[in-house]
């Protein structure tokens, strides 16, 4: 079985799961309490958000655990949107091809009375950011844009459109959940005032994330109770996890770059393998701008992704993105790059890992090679 599906989930990396273990055992404590176990426990957290925030150039104080990258996305822009003082008042700024977990919520404020403008994303998968600066309006209250896309990897100007936004003044979020641990990601450098980081995404278990929140903001919390996370995030925290990313994000911060290279390498070989095996027909997605050096999305002709998929169970793939894998109708993303319905049909995205290796490529393109050609030849 060859996984190639790691911008699904990643699988957790042994140290993280070893680091997070005995705070699942025997340092049980609640971090609130006063004795010596919530004492352990309360440490454990200081040290994992002093990790998170090194990796990614913020302050300590600037970092608020959530339960994953959708939590994070929703936490900026329902917290911005419906606080008591401006309930859905002023003007939001999506990209096209965001994941739902940004769109769903914006489109839910919408319907709320907050005015939703969704701007487009050129064919190579990039945002412009004159356009984003054209769809920004005096009652404009924030911009969100994603770093990097989760089904084609390109990755966004987003320090252009921080630019745009911080002369306007207008606020920036980015969902960074794809591109922590594939790229450099700074928020200085990006010039946001909210960043999302999922867990899951970069080799800490499903169900934690993060949220960077610039010291000057301020978000209506989402859940609301005892004054946890400084009263950005009520509910006792989950100690363990948070630990596992905090050591995820120190090994992004220490050793993460080793691995970039390597998998642009390994992407590029198992494109030019496709490629001599099945011929002109078949296309890739985002390959003319900046992207995530992990992932491939290609357009297999004359096969569907799902069957050629389900003829190949040797290699763990999806049809675009996990949420929607398996599924015959278009994605966002492929709309709005313009696949046309036939096109997007025979589209699947590869993601490598910090562990893929050489031999691992080369067997995958076999066995997908062999598929395509017996899913062409009884279609």
């Amino acid at each position: 079985m060859i996984y190639l599906d790691n911008n699904a989930t990643a699988p957790v990396d042994t140290c993280v799961r070893e680091a997070c273990m005995p705070y699942l055992m025997h340092r049980f404590g609640n971090p609130s309490s006063g004795h010596i176990k919530g004492h352990e426990a309360k440490a454990a957290i200081i040290k994992a958000k002093e990790q998170v925030a090194s990796a990614i150039g913020a302050a300590v104080d600037e970092v608020v655990f959530t339960s994953g990258g959708s939590e994070s996305n929703n936490f900026v822009l329902k917290g911005l949107f419906l606080g008591p003082d401006h309930f859905c008042k002023g003007h939001l700024v999506v990209s096209a091809f965001e994941h739902a977990a940004v769109l769903k919520p914006a489109q839910y404020l919408a319907q709320l009375g907050v005015d939703l403008s969704v701007v487009p994303c050129q064919p190579s998968g990039r945002v412009d950011p004159n356009v984003v600066a054209d769809a920004i309006r005096p009652d404009t209250r924030l911009v969100s844009v994603m770093h990097a896309n989760n089904e084609i990897g390109t990755l966004q100007p987003i320090d252009e459109i921080a630019a745009i936004c911080q002369t306007k003044g207008v606020l920036l979020h980015s969902d960074a959940s794809q591109s922590v641990g594939k790229t450099n990601v700074n928020v200085n450098a990006l010039g946001v005032d909210f960043l999302t980081i999922a867990g899951h995404k970069v080799y800490a278990p499903k169900g934690v994330g993060a949220l960077y929140m610039r010291r000057d903001t301020y978000l209506h919390p989402l859940i609301q109770g005892v004054g946890h996370e400084n009263g950005h995030r009520a509910g006792t925290e989950n100690v363990a996890y948070q630990v596992a990313l905090g050591c995820a994000m120190n090994l992004v911060q220490q050793e993460g770059f080793k691995h970039w290279e390597k998998m642009a390498v390994l992407r590029d070989l198992l494109w030019r393998l496709l490629k001599t095996g099945i011929g002109d027909g078949l296309t890739q997605n985002g390959a003319t701008v900046e992207r995530l050096p992990n992932t491939l999305s290609v357009n297999f002709p004359y096969v569907t992704g799902v069957g050629l998929l389900a003829a190949c169970p040797e290699v763990c793939a999806s049809t675009s993105a996990a949420c929607h894998s398996g599924q015959f109708n278009q994605t966002v993303t492929q709309k709005a790059i313009g696949l046309s319905p036939e096109v997007a049909a025979g589209t699947v995205r590869f993601s490598l890992g910090w562990h893929t290796t050489q031999s691992e490529i080369e067997q995958a393109a076999a066995y997908l090679i062999r598929a395509w050609h017996l899913n062409r030849d009884t279609n």
